[in-house]
């Protein structure tokens, strides 16, 4: 792998004839391979109708765990049609910047996004900031990253054969993600999460209070003697 220019945002640094397809070949052991296709389309269909509307509701909080893994929303804009486009992403903070990767290679759409444009947002489970992406290419930097990275997400990194993340020694960790690109967003500023104006949180307490009310009404008719006709 070729040195990162320090301070410098994403750059195709990775030849898109050499990425294999989602992730094909790229560390996942032969079982898994003929399913990662499958598996992509399985996500993207996750994503859009549980994941992202789940997180944009302020409820990564709950859905976060060492168990099940930690996730964000990274926004960046769509390189052909300029909208901003939503990926939940597993994360891990390091320092003063937050890191993610690119499971399913360098054609992950996400990553293509950033590296048109690396100025983006993040959703985490308790903030959100505006922020500019970087390519980690450094092998030195990369080896510090991806343990905890991998331990914020272990029972994906289990399931799709990639190790257990808590015994794995950080360089066999190295070698298996070669293929992944890793990103890295500092913060440069404030951007508007689930519980800000336009966000999406108030669905929760309006949802609760309606069930609440529904549940109420219901124990009144319940409790309610029926009158006896004479």
């Amino acid at each position: 792998m070729t040195k990162a220019m320090s301070g410098s945002p994403c750059s195709e640094s990775s030849s898109p004839g050499a990425d294999p397809e989602w992730g094909q070949g790229a560390g996942y052991p032969d079982w898994i391979q003929g399913a990662l296709p499958w598996s992509h389309r399985a996500f993207n269909v996750m994503n859009k109708y549980l994941s992202v509307p789940s997180l944009k509701m302020g409820l990564g909080r709950f859905m976060s765990s060492p168990f099940t893994g930690y996730l964000m929303i990274l926004r960046a804009r769509g390189r052909k049609s300029g909208q901003w486009r939503d990926a939940p992403l597993g994360y891990v903070v390091i320092g003063d910047a937050v890191y993610c990767m690119a499971g399913y290679g360098t054609r992950t759409h996400w990553f293509q996004n950033v590296l048109a444009d690396p100025h983006v947002e993040v959703l985490l489970p308790g903030r959100s900031f505006s922020g500019v992406a970087h390519e980690v290419t450094d092998p030195e930097e990369r080896l510090k990253a991806l343990p905890p990275l991998f331990r914020s997400m272990s029972a994906v990194a289990i399931g799709f054969g990639l190790g257990n993340p808590f015994t794995q020694e950080p360089a066999e960790m190295q070698r298996r993600c070669a293929a992944f690109p890793l990103v890295r967003i500092r913060a440069t500023g404030i951007a508007a999460g689930p519980e800000d104006p336009g966000g999406l949180f108030w669905i929760v307490p309006a949802a609760v209070s309606a069930c609440v009310l529904v549940c109420w009404l219901r124990g009144r008719n319940r409790g309610r003697v029926p009158k006896v006709r004479g």
